[in-house]
Formats: structure tokens, sequence, C-alpha cells
């Protein structure tokens, strides 16, 4: 069997396209080790260039054309099988707004819309915490709302809500283990996520078996409420009051060499190379499926 000619999409036009070019470079090592022929390809415009034969995309493009729903559709157009979530999902996801609509239209606990302090301020339409504060005082308001707008005109205003942070990994049909995120910062913005030493990433979290298990539930809830496919990511918090409510569903994790996603994978005994290759063989197989269709 020939090897697969896989195009590791990378980089972007977007606010993260530095943690994309990381990702991208982790995947593509991944590939080459298990066996593929792999391109990198940089993309800076909409009308990018993929090698001639090839089999799959492997989409590691975060923020703005990467998970909000453009690629895919070019790839789609141009009969490119892909990893990741289709179209219509990636744009529902990436955008927060409309994703939280979805959430409490299916019973499922997020943060509500309020004025009252304390608040964050984020914009609707962007990833890895870009553009994200945490407003105490009413001083602070007006600041946090121009930071978000300079990445969105559509902002999402909501509860702060304190307590323990978790995050899952949804791979296929297997549910990753939960990962615990503590960070000395105000919460866990770009700066805890990309900076090493800045969070103190826990996995498997330390929690009992219970607290576990409904944790996974509720992030494959979320994850299913959106129609994700093949990869997603769901952040949570956990009120001891109040109980857990899902901040948000990442349907292209980062994929650096501190990213949250990897990391519960190789506690569930995947190394890169199996996650990524996981990837593209859920990829090939909607193909497969299409092509019996």
């Amino acid at each position: 069997m020939k090897p697969l000619q896989i195009a590791v999409l990378m980089g972007g036009m977007s606010a993260e396209r530095e943690v994309s070019l990381q990702s991208g470079r982790v995947v593509a090592e991944a590939l080459l080790a298990a066996g593929a022929h792999v391109a990198e390809v940089d993309v800076r415009r909409e009308d990018f260039q993929l090698p001639a034969k090839t089999d799959v995309a492997f989409i590691a493009l975060h923020g703005t054309f990467g998970e909000d729903g453009q690629i895919q559709h070019i790839l789609e157009s141009r009969g490119i099988p892909y990893t990741g979530s289709g179209p219509e999902t990636s744009a529902l996801a990436f955008n927060k707004g409309a994703a939280k609509q979805a959430f409490r239209a299916d019973g499922i606990p997020t943060p509500p819309a309020t004025s009252t302090l304390p608040l964050v301020v984020k914009p609707a339409r962007q990833g890895s915490s870009v553009g994200i504060a945490l407003v105490r005082n009413r001083a602070q308001l007006a600041s946090a709302l121009a930071e978000a707008k300079h990445y969105d005109q559509s902002v999402i205003v909501e509860k702060f809500i304190s307590g323990r942070e978790f995050t899952v990994g949804i791979l296929g049909s297997k549910t990753l283990p939960v990962v615990e995120i503590r960070t000395q910062r105000k919460f866990f913005d770009y700066e805890a996520k990309y900076t090493p030493g800045a969070a103190e990433e826990i996995c498997p979290a330390p929690i009992d078996a219970l607290m576990a298990t409904r944790i996974q539930e509720l992030a494959r809830r979320a994850h299913a409420c959106l129609g994700c496919r093949d990869l997603s990511r769901v952040d949570l918090m956990w009120n001891g009051a109040r109980g857990f409510f899902v901040l948000e569903v990442n349907t292209i994790p980062g994929l650096t060499p501190n990213s949250l996603l990897p990391k519960a994978a190789r506690v569930a005994g995947l190394s890169m190379e199996t996650l990524c290759m996981r990837m593209v063989e859920m990829a090939l197989e909607r193909r497969s499926e299409a092509t019996v269709a």
C-alpha cells in the first residue's frame, strides 16, 4: 500500500497564526513518523494550493478561517477529504453566542449573560482566549469591550464562574481523561495557555470517578449538541454551589507541545502519531462511505 499524501494546513490569517504554525509542525512530524508523505501548507490566502494527489487535508488552523467553517467549505468544493467537523458545525461552535443558544435549548448549563460584576468579556468569534478579559469593577469595562471588539464586533458579556476548571477531549467515540487546569493568573488566558510553567495541567484530574464521569458525559452532550465529529475539546467550570457550566467547544484544539488534548491522549495511551493518524482515518472513512452511497 502506497503512503498517504497528507497536506497539513497551518498558519492562517488569524490572531492565532503562531499557535497554528506550532500545531501544524507537531502534526506534520507525527504523520511523517507514522509513515505518511506530508506537505506543510502555510495558508495565507483563500486560493491556497494543495499538492497534486493529496489524499487528506489535515486542518491545523486555529481561529478565523480555520475553525469558522470557511476552510471546510473550500475543501468540500474541491472534493478534498479533511479532518474535523463540517462547515456548519464549525461555524456554530466558533460563534460563542450561537453555541450558547444551542446549549440552552438542549438543557446544557452555560454561564448566563449578565451586567452584574464580576463578569467576563470575550469576542464572540475567536479562540485561544484571545481578547478575553475578566472585569471586576466598572472602570475596567470600557477597555475590556474595546479589546474584545478589536477581534470581533460581536461581543459576549457573561457571568464569571469561579471554581475549578476542567477540559475534556473527544476523539471519535472515545472520551479522553479529564484534565484539571490550575493557574495563578486571574483565569486561563492566552499567556497561561502558551507560556511554559504559567499553568498546571493535571491529567487525570484529581477527582473521584463519579465526578469524572459526570464531566465526561456533559462534554459528550456539548459535543453532540453542536454536531461535532472526529475531534473536539470541551472546556468546563465547576462551582461547588452552582454545579457545572460548559464554557465552549473547540473543534480544532491546539496540538502544540503545551496543548491540553495531546496530554490527555497520552494518558489514554495514545501517542501523537496515533492521535493524528486516527483523525486522518476518520476523514478517509467518510470519503469511503460517500463513495459507497
